[in-house]
């Protein structure tokens, strides 16, 4: 199901408009790709944060510039650090039918055997770069790393095939590891010749 999205085109892009924008409710964005040009354009941010939470961070929206309609996916947003909240956004109009670019987050699943034997968990890859038509690019990739012990790591070719989209990575290229747990120094070991020294400049 492809959701649609209002937006109106913006003729300037002053700050003070651009803040005077933002104050009632609305955020700047722009369109560009397929078949379009740049678009400076505005959509209010309760309905593009209700359209995210349907679609997705990679999911195709339906957006309605002033009765035109393309279909588009967020392809960057920019977040005010204090606020938290989207002040702009960037929407790539697609064609359908054609492969396109997009990050993808990775999720680990499963209780890992090498956590349960006392070894750290440690994901390398939190993002992946996937190619595949839009309507096809998942929101996450699983990967299940129950069968990992310690001292073992999972690999972009051991998960290659689990999907019909092009993930743009080595196979080789390490998604998560467990690392051995940490050995304490054991009671009664000699201290090192360094710390002997200290301990002696201490003592005179």
């Amino acid at each position: 199901m492809v959701n649609v999205l209002k937006a109106t085109e913006r003729t300037s892009d002053r700050r003070s408009q651009l803040r005077e924008l933002r104050e009632q409710g609305g955020i700047p964005a722009i369109i560009y790709g397929y078949k379009t040009d740049n678009t400076p354009i505005s959509i209010d941010s309760g309905e593009f944060i209700k359209t995210m939470r349907e679609v997705g961070r990679n999911g195709v929206i339906n957006l309605d510039v002033d009765g035109k309609k393309l279909n588009v996916v967020l392809h960057e947003y920019q977040e005010d650090p204090i606020k938290k909240e989207v002040i702009h956004a960037d929407f790539l109009a697609v064609d359908m039918s054609q492969e396109i670019e997009a990050n993808v987050r990775v999720e680990l699943s499963g209780d890992a055997e090498g956590v349960r034997d006392g070894g750290v968990l440690q994901q390398i890859l939190h993002e992946v770069v996937v190619t595949a038509k839009p309507d096809e690019i998942p929101e996450a990739i699983s990967v299940d790393i129950s069968g990992l012990g310690i001292g073992e790591t999972i690999s972009i070719g051991e998960i290659r095939g689990n999907y019909s989209i092009t993930i743009n990575h080595e196979d080789d290229e390490t998604i998560a590891t467990i690392l051995a747990p940490r050995v304490e120094a054991e009671e009664g070991t000699e201290p090192s010749e360094a710390e002997s020294e200290e301990t002696g400049a201490e003592e005179e």
